[in-house]
């Protein structure tokens, strides 16, 4: 999916979240600037000329963005720190054509650091540097996503240290679910596909077939081996209580039960109020993951689509997920046994 960074403040915060790219793009840009405070800073007169534009285009943007740029490293120094600052100038020998006309006089002056830079430069739209700099970020987070996930971002939700766990948990629950159908309800064999599709519906509002669309899955790749460990947990706890339910109701009638019975028991079930924050959470969890680290849309769940976190990238992109991947692959006959018993 095309990003338009410019207008996407989602797009935009979502890299600006990512410290491995925003780390790689510094590495790879080498853009010099003054180090304060562990970071690298640049005064407006630096980002202006940077940029190619008038010191007044940056006030600005920083006018109209303000909030948005200062939660990503955009501030104002006065004080004992404006005065550390003015210092670490002095002692780098930065020119003062560069930070601008700055003296010891000044009350205050804005700084922005290398996020708020990349930010800001998201937001320039007559600036040619700045659209330049937008295509490398964009080139450097995709670049990092397939080198984590080896190129096959389907499977990305597997570099999650709680996905092992919740799969092999969810496979149990699944079995027991199936083997219920089979004893309990007289449907014949298509009720196993309803009523897979009734729970993904219910939890995130799409069929099998349409999540394989939007993962672009082929025909062999199994869907739950895509979920990420909150989804599967949910799915787990779904057809455990099913399972449950279907079961006492049948054993109570003395018969299996019917397409209406089992219709009736499955809408009372994914309508108890429990089940409210547990399903807005792996909507959102879903819904704001595969956007940012799969590149893919669900429609259905636009309004649940947020920015990820730092703590979300490092989980699925951090060493973490290394460790995991190589516990995955010496455990590979073991989870293929698994698949294949279904």
């Amino acid at each position: 999916m095309a990003k338009n960074l410019t207008s996407s403040k989602l797009d935009r915060q979502n890299i600006l979240n990512n410290d491995l790219a925003i780390t790689e793009i510094q590495k790879q840009t080498r853009i010099q600037g003054i180090h304060f405070e562990d970071k690298i800073c640049f005064t407006k007169n630096m980002v202006a000329v940077y940029f190619e534009v008038e010191p007044r285009t940056i006030e600005r943007y920083v006018s109209e963005n303000q909030e948005e740029l200062s939660a990503n490293g955009y501030e104002i120094l006065k004080g004992n720190r404006l005065k550390t600052f003015l210092a670490c100038i002095a002692e780098q020998n930065v020119p003062d054509i560069n930070v601008g006309n700055i003296s010891n006089r000044i009350p205050r002056i804005a700084i922005f650091d290398f996020r708020a830079f990349l930010n800001l430069s998201m937001l320039l739209v007559e600036s040619a540097p700045a659209k330049s700099l937008r295509q490398i970020m964009l080139d450097i987070v995709i670049d990092i996503i397939n080198q984590k996930s080896g190129g096959a971002t389907k499977y990305i939700n597997q570099r999650d240290s709680e996905f092992l766990g919740s799969f092999l948990q969810e496979e149990n629950y699944r079995r027991e679910f199936t083997d219920t159908l089979r004893d309990y309800v007289n449907m014949g064999n298509a009720k196993y596909g309803i009523y897979t599709d009734k729970i993904y519906q219910s939890i995130f509002r799409e069929k099998a077939k349409e999540y394989k669309q939007i993962l672009n899955l082929s025909k062999k790749d199994r869907v739950r081996d895509t979920f990420y460990s909150e989804v599967l947990t949910l799915i787990a706890s779904y057809e455990c209580g099913l399972a449950e339910l279907i079961k006492q109701q049948s054993e109570k009638l003395g018969r299996q039960l019917n397409n209406w019975e089992l219709s009736d028991i499955f809408t009372a079930f994914e309508n108890l109020p429990l089940w409210k924050p547990l399903i807005i959470q792996a909507r959102t969890k879903m819904a704001s993951r595969d956007m940012a680290l799969r590149d893919a849309f669900h429609y259905q769940l636009e309004e649940y689509i947020k920015p990820l976190e730092k703590s979300e990238y490092e989980r699925f992109l951090g060493d973490a997920g290394d460790e995991l991947e190589k516990l995955m692959a010496e455990n590979e006959d073991v989870l293929k046994r698994l698949k294949e018993s279904e």
